[in-house]
């Protein structure tokens, strides 16, 4: 956004919903490819207004490579309140159908697949809750807003910068 008109409110929650998914992907180890608030189309043909592309391999080993994507994707909707005041099931929907295939590979009931998505929602709470993890979204969802994409690189930049 290179004008002097303030970003809309929608252009603010979906930056900071794309910054959390980036900084969550990143504290865990994921590499980034891109950031981006473009509008667009996923590989499957729906709608999304922003992406953040994981780029391949990790920088550290992982525990559990099912948990961290489901704190990856729950994260984006966990930032995203942390600007508007409440979750956004409606803007974060493929994100939590995605979560909800992940989980029911694992849960066996119903009452542990909700157990389990609580817990992972708490967590990415408590993570994203950490001052130099809030800073890192609120440096990064401000590029977005000033330049719509910004490079893994940039996103590593603005972490580190943040964490310190």
């Amino acid at each position: 956004m290179n004008d002097d008109a303030s970003p809309s409110p929608k252009l603010i929650a979906t930056a900071h919903h794309e910054a959390g998914h980036a900084v969550m992907a990143i504290s865990l180890g994921r590499n980034i490819h891109k950031v981006t608030i473009k509008p667009g189309k996923s590989q499957f043909g729906t709608q999304h207004a922003g992406l953040c592309k994981l780029g391949d391999g990790r920088s550290k080993a992982t525990k559990n490579a099912m948990e961290e994507e489901v704190l990856i994707l729950l994260a984006g909707m966990v930032a995203e309140s942390h600007v508007t005041g409440e979750y956004c099931a409606q803007g974060a929907s493929e994100d939590l159908r995605l979560v909800q295939r992940l989980l029911c590979q694992r849960a066996g009931s119903e009452s542990q697949h909700e157990r389990m998505f609580r817990r992972l929602l708490d967590k990415a709470e408590h993570q994203l809750a950490d001052e130099g993890h809030r800073y890192a979204v609120k440096l990064i969802a401000n590029e977005l807003i000033e330049k719509t994409t910004i490079s893994g690189r940039a996103v590593r930049h603005f972490f580190q910068q943040a964490v310190k």
